[in-house]
């Protein structure tokens, strides 16, 4: 059986569910920037996501939920491309500043592949998100 070779992305948006979302929003801005994402769009109960003048359904957004938000389960990640191991250490450094926790800081994950430069946070509701550069890919 041939596999399929994947030319387009393979999702079309993901969203997360949160308690707080001006907290959230403060947070994400921040932690985003580094990785050339900003908010595209507010309203009353969510924010979107992605490349500055992008077009289309954000590719990320943050929904609130109030009290009825929930992490996901454990095991579950969300990660961002990031095109410099500077991008990488800023997302880290300013999703901690933003109120996220520290998950993993920034460095050679050579359990998963000699260019894998990534850095770990969880956010304010619980969700644990990555940077990864993929070096020599």
């Amino acid at each position: 059986m041939a596999v399929p070779t994947i030319t387009k992305p393979l999702f079309d948006h993901i969203s997360v569910g949160v308690v707080d979302l001006e907290r959230s929003t403060e947070f994400y801005d921040a932690a985003l920037a580094p990785l050339g994402l900003v908010q595209l769009w507010r309203n009353a109960r969510a924010a979107g996501y992605g490349p500055e003048g992008f077009e289309g359904e954000a590719p990320f957004a943050v929904i609130q939920f109030g009290d009825g938000a929930k992490p996901p389960a454990p095991g579950f990640h969300l990660a961002f491309i990031a095109k410099t191991r500077d991008a990488v250490d800023s997302f880290h450094a300013a999703g901690i500043r933003a109120g996220g926790v520290d998950d993993g800081p920034p460095g050679i994950r050579e359990n998963y592949d000699p260019g894998y430069y990534a850095a770990f946070v969880c956010d304010p509701d619980g969700h644990r998100i990555e940077a990864v550069l993929h070096e020599g890919s």
